[in-house]
């Protein structure tokens, strides 16, 4: 009785013992595969990923961008940079222009007669000072007819000529704006080009590794995103510019209509003073002009 509970009691150990052993035979496998499975896949994210880039700041990205988006962000850069330059050179060339204008202005409303004005603008070479130079030779040009016909028609020439004069020095001034126009329209469509190209490589490159990881997916649409950021930064300063430009224009264009309205008084004066001369020295009843009288202007 005792041997036979003693052998059945063993037995029942061996079996314990059995059970317990392929218990933890069979748990210790798996608990030794996951991380060998875990090592497989982090040696392949690991492999993957060696070739991303880990800097993400805006030098980063441009460095790791495909080369066509490189290319464009490299155009809006130049396209920002000429924006600034226009912005300077034009700041400068009309602030000396207005300057010239005003003083013009006010030196055309204190003369007297278009003399004066040529001894005033005598030496100067700005636009004002070829408007006056410009009536006066209208001025010569008409000489001899002046005592035989209206004022009319000498009055319409000087008119006619000042205001080719505004034109031409208006669209002088101009020059360069019509770039700032073509930046600000462009600059946004040329960054989204570069978006585009950017994004579609982003997707090849899912379709090649077969994984939507967010981590790789991620630095290919950022660096495709910085293009129409550059492109945005690149247009709306170029359109502001243009904008304030355009209005600076506007402003030294109505100074020089107050600058030809300046000079045609004067012609005008001159020739009302000559025709009051004329009509003092003139024989009583005689319709001719005096050749003796000394003529004006």
């Amino acid at each position: 009785m005792n041997t036979a509970a003693s052998s059945v009691g063993t037995a029942t150990a061996v079996e314990g013992l059995e059970i317990d052993t392929l218990s933890s035979e069979t748990v210790a496998p798996g608990v030794q595969q996951r991380p060998d499975a875990n090592d497989t896949s982090t040696g392949t994210e690991g492999e993957r990923q060696s070739g991303l880039p880990h800097d993400l700041s805006p030098w980063g990205m441009f460095l790791a961008a495909d080369v066509v988006v490189k290319a464009v962000m490299i155009g809006l850069a130049f396209a920002s940079v000429a924006t600034w330059t226009v912005l300077i050179a034009k700041i400068v060339e009309l602030a000396t222009a207005q300057r010239s204008v005003r003083r013009a202005i006010a030196d055309l409303t204190a003369a007297q007669g278009l003399a004066v004005a040529e001894q005033i603008f005598a030496g100067r070479q700005s636009v004002p000072a070829h408007m006056v130079a410009a009536a006066r030779a209208e001025m010569n040009s008409s000489e001899a007819v002046l005592d035989h016909v209206s004022d009319a028609g000498v009055k319409e020439r000087v008119a006619s000529r000042l205001q080719r004069m505004e034109v031409q020095a208006a669209r002088r001034i101009a020059k360069g704006t019509g770039l700032l126009a073509t930046i600000g329209s462009t600059a946004p469509f040329v960054g989204l080009f570069g978006t585009v190209w950017g994004i579609m490589n982003s997707f090849i490159g899912i379709s090649k590794a077969q994984t939507t990881n967010l981590a790789i997916v991620a630095p290919g649409i950022a660096e495709a995103l910085l293009a129409t950021a550059i492109g945005l930064v690149a247009a709306i300063p170029a359109v502001v510019i243009y904008n304030f430009l355009a209005r600076a224009i506007t402003g030294y264009r109505q100074g020089l209509t107050d600058t030809s309205a300046a000079i045609e008084r004067l012609v005008s004066r001159d020739l009302d003073v000559r025709r009051s001369k004329l009509a003092a020295f003139r024989p009583s009843g005689s319709t001719r002009p005096d050749p003796t009288l000394v003529r004006v202007g």
